[in-house]
């Protein structure tokens, strides 16, 4: 019955799991989950009021695409904080090279269709996606992956 059980992470020394699979790679980082709910409590209340107290529908669709834009720009910036680690370890093993991928082509389609439409709301929160992804891409390029090496795989 052992052998179809999880296994513990290597820095769970209680051998507990953590709820969410994905966060196991580094341990249960409940402070990470606290802000996620935070964040979607802010977007629930920012859509309410939008729907709830601004009647105008002219000034609800300006004050929400700045609503969304803000959260997109957040969205995009949010890799910033790994790219210190990045350069200070002067390691990319943090990365994921088909996320930056996906994100500088998904963020350069979004600019161009808001540009073809000259909806500021669509071009500009979409502007830092692409800045990002030429960073992190020169971050790959600056520290190869076979300096990853020192790092031991973990056991399965």
């Amino acid at each position: 019955m052992d052998a179809l059980r999880p296994q513990a992470h290597a820095d769970d020394t209680e051998g507990g799991q953590c709820p969410v699979p994905a966060l196991s790679h580094h341990g249960c980082q409940h402070a990470v989950l606290l802000q996620t709910a935070a964040l979607f409590g802010v977007l629930l209340l920012g859509f309410g009021y939008f729907w709830l107290l601004v009647p105008n529908t002219e000034a609800r669709l300006q004050q929400l695409g700045l609503f969304c834009s803000v959260f997109t720009i957040s969205m995009y910036l949010s890799p910033l904080a790994d790219l210190a680690k990045v350069i200070q370890t002067k390691s990319t093993q943090r990365l994921s090279f088909s996320l930056t991928i996906a994100t500088l082509l998904t963020s350069a389609s979004w600019t161009l269709y808001g540009f073809r439409l000259r909806d500021p709301y669509i071009m500009v929160p979409n502007l830092p996606g692409i800045v990002t992804s030429l960073i992190r891409l020169w971050l790959f390029w600056k520290y190869p992956q076979e300096q990853d090496r020192n790092y031991q795989l973990l056991q399965t």
